[in-house]
């Protein structure tokens, strides 16, 4: 019989690998813009370069309900270390890659991993520890974790790349690879039930990806070649007619891969439409603030990258606050008090700062919108993962996270629209979209289902390993 104090040390251990294969995640997502203007050289033309962030988006969106329910079927811990594998093979592909197709190739396969990584973990994590005030301070730390990730990719692609070219921004990866392979081989549970795919629902699986992928490079096609080109139209209205052949095909299926019912759950819904919000508009600030700094202000790749230092503590701060506002005040309260802060800051952002702005107000008005981005990053996943059954974890975190994935290929897509559309100031053009999106995500929190009752205080370190102790609720 293990002690508490083994089962604390189990738990911090857990903790680590999942905060680390979030950080990994995170980082990936955003090591390559500050490299964007190198990679060009590999024979990208400025139409085609985005590619390169919309594969790895369009194969971790287009994937991830897949992947979540199978985590449930087959079993978090393989999942888990399929999603490793794959990371690595992407990565090893990017770094080595001679061609344009190679490295988008390499991108798709690290995006096909952190699609089988980022609901295992979600998974392990919401199984690991107690709903209320122990999943709240871990999903505050994992948070914190992947927040920093997507900040830290801007610091170390410009250091990174600056120091030894844009192949070592998909090198860095291997070794971080390694140590969370390290960590989780000891800490990770091993599945208890034999994995089955019998009720996978395939038509479902297929339907699924086929339109999640076709929309969000129909939006990428908009991006690149307008709305109206025939690359766009087919894409999109291939992705419609697919999302409406499953609605119908899911309405009629015993055990659906897409249960639109699952969304009765308040807390799911609300956390699904804020994750996709989140990404669509906090996730772009990074891009945005990358072509600003270098494009705009002239500042090198290794400067660039140390300017996100600030937005990045900034970030730290707010998933820390986060976590620890939803356990006192509830999910709403903190998810309400992050999307006021971010909405305030970018707006900000979008009124003042120019080529000629003082670098204090830039700094000041980034971290204030960094703190919010790092409140409501903690907060959604807490939300979306609130009074889910231990058994539908992964499917239910594969939803979240794909909302994620998808807003931020969508979003994306649709400000770079925006901003080519409109004469005048990107960046403030950029921002102002940036704000609209906040402000629709403040509205959604705002339907979050208030806190009924105070957390236990003595559910705040506890690790429950397997099993799921159901506590307060946000």
């Amino acid at each position: 019989m293990t002690t508490p104090q083994q089962r604390s040390a189990t738990g911090a251990l857990l903790l680590t690998a999942l905060a680390t294969a979030q950080l990994l995640i995170g980082l990936d997502y955003n090591i390559v813009f500050v490299a964007l203007p190198e990679i060009a050289g590999l024979g990208f033309s400025p139409e085609t370069l985005q590619w390169v962030i919309s594969a790895y988006a369009i194969a971790f969106g287009g994937f991830l309900l897949l992947c979540g329910r199978l985590t449930d079927a087959i079993g978090r811990r393989r999942m888990f270390f399929t999603g490793l594998a794959l990371f690595a093979a992407g990565s090893v592909l990017g770094t080595f890659a001679v061609s344009e197709w190679m490295l988008i190739l390499g991108r798709g396969v690290q995006g096909l991993g952190g699609a089988a990584l980022a609901p295992s973990t979600l998974a392990l994590l919401s199984v690991g520890f107690a709903e209320g005030a122990a999943r709240n301070k871990a999903l505050g730390i994992w948070g914190a974790a992947g927040s920093a990730g997507m900040v830290l990719g801007s610091i170390l692609g410009g250091v990174l790349t600056d120091m030894f070219g844009w192949r070592s921004v998909f090198a860095i990866n291997i070794p971080l690879v390694a140590v969370v392979l390290t960590l989780a081989l000891r800490a990770v549970p091993v599945d208890e039930t034999r994995p089955s795919v019998r009720r996978l629902d395939i038509p479902g699986a297929i339907l699924t990806t086929a339109a999640a992928i076709l929309i969000v490079m129909g939006f990428t096609f908009a991006a690149e070649n307008g709305w109206a080109a025939p690359a766009t139209l087919i894409a999109l209205v291939a992705g419609i007619v697919a999302a409406i052949v499953l609605l119908i095909v899911e309405g009629r299926t015993r055990d659906p891969l897409l249960d639109i019912r699952r969304f009765t759950n308040r807390h799911l819904a609300t956390g699904t439409g804020s994750t996709f919000l989140f990404m669509a508009g906090f996730g772009a600030t990074a891009y945005f603030l990358t072509l600003y700094f270098q494009q705009t202000r002239g500042l090198s790749p290794l400067i660039t990258g140390l300017a996100f230092v600030i937005p990045c503590v900034s970030v730290l701060i707010g998933t820390n606050v986060g976590g620890r506002l939803a356990t006192r005040a509830g999910l709403r309260t903190a998810m309400v008090s992050g999307q006021v802060v971010g909405l305030i800051g970018v707006a900000a952002f979008a009124l003042l700062v120019n080529d000629s702005t003082s670098w204090i107000t830039v700094f000041v008005l980034a971290a204030l919108f960094s703190l919010g981005q790092g409140v409501v990053f903690t907060t959604m996943f807490a939300t979306a993962t609130t009074g889910t059954p231990e058994a539908e974890q992964g499917t239910a975190s594969g939803m979240a996270t794909a909302g994620q994935q998808l807003g931020g290929a969508i979003g994306l897509a649709v400000l770079i629209n925006l901003t080519s559309a409109i004469d005048g100031f990107t960046l403030t053009t950029a921002m102002t979209g940036i704000s609209v999106i906040i402000a629709v995500g403040l509205v959604v929190a705002l339907l979050i289902p208030a806190k009924k009752r105070p957390d236990s205080d003595t559910a705040g370190s506890e690790f429950i390993g397997s099993a799921h102790a159901p506590s307060d609720r946000g």
